[in-house]
């Protein structure tokens, strides 16, 4: 402690942030197993046990709910890491300097942009009066309102997901690149093997360990199929098919202020959440040698 006292001294403040939005907070859990009325507060609402999650696993709405988080989460995991993978791939097999380095900033500069810009030209683009829609009128295709139909609004929600986050992959995918010997690609080339054979036998097995890292840790975000984008974009017309836990538990606890459900449902996601986040660092050391402690 007298060597490192100061280091301590320099993340009490950070330490005293996490105490008090992340750990009291949790307090509040208690109201999943209440009938949680706000005038008379946690400590003195009626205590009804397990009652707010039989009612969440008897409501059809939550079964719509969870079943919308895993498929939009799984179709974002899936093209999250392809998209990048193969983008950075090909970037990889650039060899103009500047024009290489000039993509990467490009493709990279959406992943700064919050959702509430982002959501706004998506909108605007793919509104039944938007650009798109009077680009399809010149080739003779009627209009279609790809923001209210659940056919559409799933695969927007992904596409746009990847063009803000594939940028940032793509630098990851990048750098773990770099780790191939050059001394290996120049053996190949003299043993008469090309593009292809290269990418398969030098340039994926040198990246394995980055794509399994980020495909087992992707798995703890199963349930995070993002809050910030679903609720600058959706509508009543979608719920069907975009309605998430993330969304759900805001609308029902905050809008319909019913409180006890709310969290119950809340309370549900943190457990699996947390017990995906353990699978998922246990996979990831086993296939990738990767552990933080």
């Amino acid at each position: 402690m007298r060597r490192t006292g100061l280091l301590h001294l320099m993340l009490l403040p950070g330490i005293i942030l996490l105490v008090l939005f992340s750990i009291l907070p949790m307090v509040g859990s208690v109201i999943a197993f209440q009938d949680f009325n706000p005038a008379l507060g946690v400590f003195k609402s009626d205590w009804i046990g397990m009652d707010n999650f039989k009612f969440m696993f008897e409501l059809p709405d939550s079964r719509q709910v969870f079943a919308n988080t895993l498929i939009i989460a799984l179709m974002k995991i899936i093209t999250g890491l392809v998209v990048p993978l193969t983008f950075a791939l090909l970037l990889n097999e650039v060899r103009g300097r500047v024009f290489k380095r000039s993509v990467q900033t490009i493709v990279y500069m959406p992943h700064f942009l919050s959702w509430v810009i982002l959501s706004g030209i998506v909108v605007d683009l793919l509104s039944y009066n938007g650009i798109i829609n009077h680009l399809l009128g010149m080739f003779g295709v009627d209009p279609i309102m790809f923001m209210g139909s659940n056919r559409w609004f799933r695969w927007i929600l992904v596409l746009t997901d990847v063009w803000k986050e594939f940028g940032f992959s793509t630098i990851i995918y990048l750098a773990a690149l770099t780790a191939a010997s050059p001394a290996l690609y120049e053996a190949a080339a003299l043993d008469g093997a090309g593009r292809i054979r290269q990418l398969f036998h030098i340039t994926l097995p040198a990246i394995a360990p980055t794509i399994v890292l980020l495909a087992t840790l992707s798995i703890g975000n199963m349930l995070n199929a993002g809050f910030d984008q679903i609720f600058n974009m959706y509508n009543p017309l979608v719920y069907e098919t975009s309605d998430i836990i993330d969304t759900y538990v805001y609308r029902t606890g905050l809008v319909e202020q019913q409180y006890g459900l709310a969290t119950a449902v809340g309370l549900m996601k943190s457990v699996v959440s947390f017990l995906l986040i353990i699978l998922s660092y246990r996979l990831a050391y086993r296939f990738a040698g990767y552990r933080i402690f």
